[in-house]
């Protein structure tokens, strides 16, 4: 298994799941700019799409998209515990929010970390990213965890997502719920070793 990442971006998110389900892999780092791989392979050749993250699975074949990734973790080692059993309504929520970051918040900072886009459009983004932050930080004063109350693969999502807002200058002072979360998460053993491995601590 091999997944192709870039440092602090969205396949933080599945980096923390390989290494909370303990499971094997081959890191490889992406230039998202030369669309190159650190041993100077074409990335377009693994995902046409040229991001991150790309989760080879052998047999030829290779997952994108991290609500796909994320889940196929959980599946593939359900004695982490990472994703409510199939079927459950607990994993309905988890879809929910994995769909929810995935297409929604994660959505929220393109404007803020790509170029070309105009002082309305980063204007726009950073209040739709407030309104979500402080949504979030309600429904996390109630509860550890996205989903029942214990880890899962939305959290390790949500974790990523957290940490860009200081990139681009948002004030996370007031989101004394979130802050507390990402406290917590901050401290499992399997993102203190995506982390690292990441160049990020």
């Amino acid at each position: 298994m091999k997944l192709y990442y870039t440092p602090g971006v969205c396949s933080l998110a599945p980096h923390i799941a390989l290494r909370e389900a303990g499971q094997e892999f081959d890191l490889i780092k992406v230039d998202l700019h030369a669309k190159q791989t650190d041993g100077g392979g074409d990335y377009n050749q693994v995902n046409r799409h040229g991001k991150v993250p790309a989760l080879d699975i052998g047999e030829d074949t290779v997952l994108t998209e991290n609500p796909a990734i994320l889940q196929y973790i959980a599946d593939r080692n359900p004695e982490a515990g990472l994703a409510p059993p199939a079927g459950s309504s607990a994993r309905y929520r988890l879809h929910s929010w994995l769909s929810y970051l995935g297409s929604e918040l994660h959505k929220l900072f393109g404007p803020l970390f790509a170029p070309g886009h105009s002082d309305d459009e980063k204007k726009r983004s950073s209040q739709g990213i407030h309104n979500a932050l402080t949504k979030l930080d309600e429904e996390l004063s109630t509860r550890d965890y996205l989903v029942g109350d214990r880890f899962s693969v939305a959290d390790a999502y949500l974790f990523t997502i957290l940490g860009w807002p200081k990139m681009v200058g948002i004030d996370m002072d007031g989101y004394t719920a979130l802050n507390a979360y990402t406290g917590r998460i901050a401290q499992r053993d399997g993102v203190q070793a995506a982390l690292r491995a990441e160049g990020l601590i």
